[in-house]
């Protein structure tokens, strides 16, 4: 079905992820949805510094591999749209593609797809997700998402000039769930501004500060390109955080190995571990059946046990 008229916006076209066209529309001193999420520091794929330098063109493009998430989601997405169109007769589901804001061209949005009422009305969008655990999703029909993917949805509703979005999750394959999120004038003009100094910030030449995400330390490590055989005289207190974090790290370090012994001790021979009804850890076993690791359930660094 085609996509209808977005009177804000302009549709730069479909593309494939990946082809030169998908490409060449979020590259440069442009700013996508996903990009949105990275620049105010709420995505846990890339940091300010990560995509400062991708957008600075300062470091060779690093091609990433999907992991297995990422290609069973774009395989289940149109899946998941066919569920919620069966689910909402009185609503057309449009597959989409790229969009421009008119009012600043820098300002992009791939949403998955684009709905429109069947008897008339204002356009919305659709956006689809999956997830192993839920981590992050509240209760159904309520606005409760992950940031970051919040972050995106406002992007696109401010980029295309809509004012509703549809996010529905599917959860470990089977637990399917529907969310809105009407678009907050406050979050958008929070969003908008930060990326328009960001995009400054690029043309000046002025990286944001190092940060603890993974992804900075990882552009950092790529940073330097071919290494003499100098030294370099660092900072009194740059070496003087990279002391005391070292200190930090061999007690904590420390602590979690004692506090993985105590739960293994206090399992005897079970295999899994509770705490009032709630998951702890799991037990993997050489074939002798002494321990060969302690792997804590994917929601324990949520929840508070001693509640």
């Amino acid at each position: 079905m085609t996509p209808p008229a977005i009177p804000a916006a302009r549709l730069l076209g479909a593309f494939d992820p990946g082809t030169p066209e998908w490409t060449a529309a979020r590259s440069g001193l442009v700013v996508t949805a996903t990009e949105a999420a990275a620049i105010v520091g709420l995505s846990p794929w890339r940091s300010p510094l990560s995509l400062w330098h991708d957008k600075a063109g300062t470091l060779p493009a690093e091609k990433v591999a999907p992991t297995a998430a990422m290609r069973w989601g774009t395989r289940l997405e149109p899946v998941i749209a066919d569920a919620f169109a069966e689910a909402h007769p009185e609503l057309h589901v449009h597959e989409t593609g790229t969009w421009a804001s008119l009012a600043r061209d820098w300002q992009r949005a791939t949403p998955d797809r684009i709905i429109t009422p069947a008897d008339g009305g204002p356009a919305a969008l659709l956006e689809i997700k999956t997830s192993r655990y839920g981590d992050g999703w509240g209760e159904a029909r309520t606005d409760q998402v992950p940031v970051t993917y919040r972050c995106q949805v406002v992007w696109q509703l401010d980029t295309l000039g809509l004012d509703l979005a549809h996010v529905v999750v599917l959860v470990a394959g089977q637990d399917y769930r529907e969310y809105t999120i009407t678009r907050d004038e406050g979050e958008a003009a929070f969003l908008r501004d930060r990326a328009a100094a960001f995009l400054d910030s690029i043309r000046a030449g002025n990286p944001p500060p190092i940060d603890g995400h993974p992804a900075t330390y990882r552009t950092v490590q790529r940073l330097p390109g071919a290494v003499d055989d100098t030294v370099a005289d660092i900072a009194p207190d740059v070496a003087e955080t990279y002391r005391q974090a070292l200190t930090d790290h061999r007690q904590a370090e420390d602590a979690k190995r004692a506090a993985s012994a105590a739960v293994l001790s206090a399992m005897g021979t079970a295999r899994r571990a509770e705490a009032a009804g709630r998951k702890v850890a799991t037990r993997s076993t050489r074939n002798d059946g002494s321990t060969r690791a302690l792997i804590p359930h994917p929601r324990l660094l949520t929840e508070d046990l001693a509640a």
